[in-house]
């Protein structure tokens, strides 16, 4: 309960200052616009080394490390005799959640071995009367072949409640999540290209640091780059922070690993292990590489656009997008987000126009519904942009933000073109993670904070109001 109240105290506090603020207050103070930061970072630090030898035990606690390889059915039964279960690599490994509408939850992780693709789950620690069996799959890739990948989608649960579950009716290993709030305030945490270096370390320390609902990451995850023992890797690296809080994710061309006959499948890895809710909502899209979903009672909608997937006129998630856009109710819904991978605007040397064509084909369908922001990866450095349209400053247009900082393998995008354009606000080569407050229907909170020298440093802040809630928009809206 005292919890209960420090919450909606410092959401009072919140909402006062939103509600103080008017709507010019979406850019900072003019004598902050147009910010290209002199801050230099230090040089990128050594990839982590995250990759189990293939005998080594999951939780090390299991005192007799032996494979074996059984059938589902008959592991399932020896399993239930309790001196046996030792000899079985059962343990669950990459634990992830995600969410499924409103009220449910997927529960994904990877065994060595044969297991039941089972969550169980309760609000007590230890206690589970509750359980859910889904999928398992596996694939391969070259010489590499997975675990045994399952997820399984658990509910109905209840808003703001904390959830204990074990997965494979495994006992070694608890893991507890808490579902997002049903009402706003709501928190996001965005951050993009976080590989495994130990930079990403220190974003992910960061992340974990203060609370937040639910993680948006648009686009490359692992940077495995076709080693797919990278993506075990990565997925143990994410694991206390992804088990705890859904982590909804769109790919990026680091995702797409094809290879010339050997794999013409793109997207084989990423499908196969971060599978999202596209056959959920009210327009689901069919396909994994984009979907949209909503929070807190659909005060928020989110988009997540697939930027290597066919969007020309006439494609697939041209249609679904079309779909979903019409289908959202701003007299309800407070806050449309879209998340990208390639940036539709930026002033960064690296990467420059590869977001061009996308945002022709799609800019004015995010215009029309007045999407208030859309948040990119790729480049690796921080960018925010004033609310733009046709390379415009427009008021009723997005706000456009780019955090490709989250800690990649490749370094920093330091060079910038000169002079910077009037609608980017500001602009910084460095590593970091940003938070969406989303505090009421008019006013959301974004801050971007810098991994400097380890700390988490406040290098941008701004209040975004509301399109749905600005008059002149919704009368001049096409």
């Amino acid at each position: 309960m005292a919890m209960a109240r420090g919450r909606r105290r410092g959401t009072a506090a919140l909402a006062l200052l939103a509600l103080a603020a008017s709507a010019a207050l979406t850019l900072l103070p003019a004598c902050l616009a147009g910010v290209t930061s002199p801050y230099v970072r230090p040089p990128p630090r050594a990839t982590l080394s995250l990759i189990h030898d293939d005998d080594d035990d999951a939780d090390g606690q299991t005192p007799l490390q032996v494979r074996v390889a059984l059938p589902l059915t008959v592991s399932v039964l020896l399993l239930k005799i309790p001196f046996l279960r030792p000899l079985f690599r059962l343990e669950p490994d990459q634990v992830h959640i995600s969410m499924v509408g409103p009220d449910k939850m997927r529960v994904t992780w990877i065994t060595s071995d044969d297991a039941p693709a089972t969550v169980e789950y309760g609000t007590t620690s230890g206690q589970y009367p509750f359980s859910s069996t889904g999928n398992t799959t596996t694939y391969s890739f070259v010489l590499y072949k997975s675990g045994n990948i399952h997820d399984a989608v658990i509910g109905p649960l209840q808003p703001s409640t904390t959830y204990y579950y074990r997965c494979s009716s495994n006992p070694s290993r608890e893991f507890s999540f808490r579902t997002p709030p049903a009402t706003l305030p709501f928190k996001f945490v965005i951050v993009g290209d976080l590989g495994q270096t130990e930079w990403t370390d220190s974003t992910l320390k960061h992340i974990a640091a203060a609370d937040y609902d639910v993680l948006l990451l648009p686009g490359d995850l692992s940077y495995a780059d076709l080693v797919q023992p990278r993506w075990d890797s990565f997925g143990r690296l994410v694991e206390p922070l992804a088990s705890a809080r859904p982590w909804m994710v769109t790919q990026g061309n680091h995702e797409v690993e094809k290879l010339p006959v050997l794999e013409p499948t793109p997207f084989k890895a990423y499908n196969a292990r971060w599978r999202m809710p596209y056959d959920a909502g009210a327009t689901p899209s069919g396909d994994s590489l984009y979907y949209s979903f909503e929070i807190a009672g659909g005060a928020v909608h989110v988009l997540m656009l697939g930027s290597y997937t066919d969007f020309a006129a006439g494609s697939a998630q041209r249609e679904w997008l079309r779909r979903d856009l019409e289908a959202i109710d701003r007299r309800s819904t407070a806050f449309v987000v879209a998340l990208v991978h390639a940036p539709w605007y930026s002033s960064n040397e690296a990467h420059r126009g590869e977001g061009d064509a996308m945002r022709e084909a799609m800019e004015e369908a995010l215009y029309g519904a007045r999407v208030d922001a859309v948040f990119a990866g790729h480049v690796h450095a921080y960018e925010r942009f004033a609310r733009v349209y046709g390379g415009k400053e427009d008021p009723c247009a997005p706000v456009y933000v780019t955090v490709g900082d989250g800690g990649n393998k490749e370094g920093l995008a330091g060079e910038y073109i000169d002079p910077q354009p009037a609608v980017s606000a500001l602009r910084e080569a460095s590593f970091g993670h940003g938070r969406l407050e989303v505090v009421n229907a008019t006013h959301a909170l974004w801050a971007w904070q810098r991994n400097d020298d380890d700390l988490p440093v406040v290098a941008d802040q701004v209040w975004i109001a509301s399109l749905a809630a600005n008059p002149a928009c919704n009368r001049n809206k096409k």
